[in-house]
């Protein structure tokens, strides 16, 4: 009897769900700190769209999910040097680099990692390219994985792809993600979204509070 397999928008499950939010660092999001982006002022879409939308829902998940023990992660770009002699050929050619004794590296204060949530510092868009991320994962026995950040047609994009591809039911907050123009941040979701589940911060943050419903009565 062939075995039924579970839809992307199966239910989470206390225990096995994590949230990961990607790349939510000062040196993106505060107009001005960007070098690769000198000429964005602060009323540039993307900073708005941060600002008003993204950071937003995503305090929305953060406060919902540690309500509900789900497991919480956070990646950045950083170097494991300050000179930055350990990062990849890509980021060298861009080029990028953020040594770890640059604060502006950091995410803001609201979205920064409370306890012992982990910070994983990578040099590639793809955090399962070069962490250890899907060690961590399978360790802590995630099955299920929420992802929201920046930039939705980058490093989020290439989250979801290789989080498919290494068995995790992958769900990618839409609003709580977001790319330098509109049309970028749609295109890229209608090209990942045969990998993961799209959909928004309301539903994401309803299914994290019945868990937490469910976790308070057990």
């Amino acid at each position: 009897m062939a075995k039924t397999l579970p839809r992307r928008d199966a239910p989470f499950e206390p225990g096995r769900t994590a949230l990961l939010l990607v790349d939510m660092q000062r040196i993106w999001l505060e107009p001005g700190l960007d070098p690769g982006h000198a000429d964005w002022t602060a009323d540039h879409y993307f900073y708005r769209e941060t600002a008003e939308r993204v950071i937003p829902n995503q305090r929305r998940l953060l406060e919902s999910a540690r309500a509900a023990g789900v497991e919480v992660l956070h990646t950045i770009i950083q170097s494991l040097t300050e000179d930055g002699r350990d990062r990849s050929l890509d980021h060298k050619l861009t080029p990028i680099h953020i040594p770890p004794s640059l604060k502006e590296g950091l995410p803001p204060p609201e979205l920064a990692p409370v306890g012992d949530e982990i910070l994983l510092p990578k040099t590639s868009s793809g955090v399962f390219n070069s962490t250890n991320i899907d060690y961590l994962l399978k360790n802590l026995g995630i099955r299920y994985l929420v992802v929201a950040g920046i930039l939705t047609d980058q490093c989020v994009d290439m989250t979801v792809r290789d989080g498919a591809d290494r068995g995790y039911l992958v769900t990618c907050v839409s609003d709580a993600c977001a790319s330098p123009t509109p049309e970028r941040h749609a295109n890229a979701l209608k090209a990942f979204g045969g990998y993961c589940w799209v959909t928004d911060t309301a539903t994401v943050a309803a299914r994290f509070d019945a868990l937490a419903l469910d976790r308070g009565a057990a």
